[in-house]
């Protein structure tokens, strides 16, 4: 059974002859060829860099016209600390309260 595989080496060089006969028989394309279509390639990323960036900026001032990015004013949150804040100075005196009516 080793046998039929072979040592590594000439499996590795069989390997190497079997690519170079297959880069032999692949077509490669004349300069003039290969210019043209990359010439399409660049246009068509340029034309997608350009129209990705529109809708990005288009959905950005969208949003900026109904107001998604103006910032809302907390007056509730400010209440509510403003009451925490009073409850907290008014629970001392509270304690004293009952200290002194507890004596009297």
């Amino acid at each position: 059974m080793a046998d039929k595989k072979g040592n590594i080496f000439k499996r590795f060089g069989k390997r190497v002859s079997d690519i170079f006969a297959e880069l032999k028989r692949v077509t490669w394309p004349t300069g003039e060829k290969l210019a043209k279509t990359s010439a399409v390639v660049l246009l068509v990323i340029v034309f997608f860099a350009v129209y990705l960036t529109l809708i990005s900026d288009g959905g950005r001032w969208i949003l900026d016209k109904i107001g998604f990015y103006d910032i809302v004013e907390t007056t509730a949150t400010e209440a509510t600390t403003e009451a925490a804040t009073e409850a907290s100075t008014e629970a001392p005196e509270t304690s004293e309260e009952t200290e002194s009516s507890a004596e009297g």
